[in-house]
């Protein structure tokens, strides 16, 4: 059941369904409380069947999570070794188990980011398997963080805590984006004076909310205030993608014919070259192929605009022959990630010819390969070779080599293939020797 701010606990607590979770809350020590996400996200009525649980524990957290992990056969990895902080991964389950910091649970609370993730819900003796124990339960909420909910605002705790870990700059623009929240002005003053300081965070760890910050509904938006607080540039990112990203709202897919599937990671991935180039993506330690995936969609998004009119606007159909079969094979499987710089009835064709495993420009292929083409026509292999396959490929991505008719048996169509391939090979190595042919001529 869905919890809005200010209902009652057990409200709150049947959406929480603990019948649901991989231990029994009574299997936690006396004083454990939950806090964090799933305690705002049960107020907002939007969890999900399994989320991430962030336990405060008043003992040693990992050497609990361990003997949890034992008895009950999770896994338990160290977070935090100096402040006690551990995952237990059970069942399919993350729980978080972190130590009590400061005297009280009051305390642990002042010390987090933002209002909504500093509200916590006590433990005590409730079980799952009677919801009328949460009678007893009540909400601990030292910083206001009921009232932000209630006003859909997101407010930081206090200065330093943003300064503790920087991360959580970019984490608030994540968490309004997220949670469709406006973020207080003060906040945002804020996170704009020390938007220098997120260069002192793990790359890695930037990447990872930039990705989560791409994936949500409204992440072009996010992308943006990440962009105007100055949060992005210390990276290497530049301002100049805004009108890219502002095509890219969440109903953008379905407008240019993506499925929801193709949707899940083709629009994060648009989002994300639309902001952030190779080399700002190597400074965030990105995979060496999330960095060529986003290079690539951005050198053709950018020769796209070099060739467009202001009729057509970008067309794939604007390149000739020699830039559209590389954009063709770099892209074959990022493509709808640029399609969606298109207009929508251009991209919605061009997602029915990708969608085609046969269609010979949208997949391009050689009509043989390399070790057929040495063995028909005694040709080593080397650059020349390289170059000829480069030929052929483009000659059959456009109609001009490989056409069979509907009538012919598979043997047949492959036997005129191979035929017509070979002849095609020997005009064009032909040409090429003429052009290499000395000119006997003397001046």
């Amino acid at each position: 059941m869905a919890c809005e701010p200010g209902r009652q606990v057990p409200e709150l607590w049947r959406a929480l369904a603990p019948e649901r979770w991989p231990l029994d809350p009574a299997q936690l020590p006396a004083g454990t409380a939950l806090v964090g996400g799933a305690v705002r996200d049960g107020l907002l009525g939007r969890l999900n069947d399994r989320p991430d649980l962030d336990l405060v524990v008043p003992v040693d957290a990992i050497d609990l999570a361990r003997r949890l992990g034992r008895r009950l056969g999770g896994s338990c990895v160290v977070l935090d070794q100096e402040r006690s902080i551990a995952r237990l991964v059970l069942q399919g389950w993350t729980i978080d188990l972190a130590r009590c910091a400061g005297a009280d649970l009051a305390a642990d609370l002042t010390r987090r980011d933002f209002t909504v993730n500093a509200i916590a819900l006590p433990l005590g003796g409730a079980t799952p398997s009677n919801s009328n124990d949460a009678a007893d339960l009540q909400l601990i909420d030292p910083c206001g963080g009921m009232q932000d909910l209630a006003a859909r605002r997101l407010v930081a705790i206090s200065e330093a805590n943003l300064l503790d870990d920087p991360l959580r700059l970019l984490r608030g623009v994540r968490l309004a984006c997220e949670l469709d929240f406006a973020i207080a002005p003060a906040t945002w003053e804020l996170i704009g004076r020390h938007r220098q300081r997120i260069t002192a965070v793990a790359g890695e760890r930037v990447l990872a909310e930039l990705e989560r910050l791409a994936a949500s509904p409204q992440g072009h938006r996010g992308l943006r205030q990440a962009l105007e607080a100055g949060l992005l540039q210390p990276w290497g990112a530049s301002d100049g993608s805004l009108p890219q990203l502002a095509l890219l709202g969440a109903r953008r897919p379905e407008a240019c014919g993506l499925t929801p599937t193709e949707a899940t990671w083709a629009l994060p991935l648009a989002r994300l070259a639309a902001v952030l180039d190779g080399r700002t993506l190597a400074g965030l330690r990105a995979s060496r192929r999330l960095q060529q995936r986003c290079e690539r969609l951005r050198l053709w998004h950018g020769r796209l605009r070099q060739t467009a009119t202001p009729a057509a606007g970008l067309s794939l159909e604007a390149l000739d022959e020699a830039e559209r079969l590389p954009l063709q094979r770099q892209l074959e499987e990022d493509l709808p990630a640029l399609l969606m710089q298109l207009e929508p009835e251009a991209a919605r064709l061009a997602m029915v010819r990708w969608r085609d495993p046969a269609d010979r420009l949208f997949h391009p292929r050689p009509p043989l390969d390399g070790r057929r083409l040495q063995q028909l026509l005694a040709i080593a292999p080397g650059p020349r070779l390289g170059r000829l396959i480069d030929h052929l490929t483009l000659e059959r991505a456009f109609g001009r080599l490989g056409g069979t008719a509907a009538t012919q048996t598979a043997e047949m169509a492959d036997r005129q293939v191979a035929e017509e391939a070979v002849a095609a090979a020997r005009l064009w190595l032909g040409r090429q020797d003429d052009r290499r042919e000395p000119d006997p001529r003397r001046d």
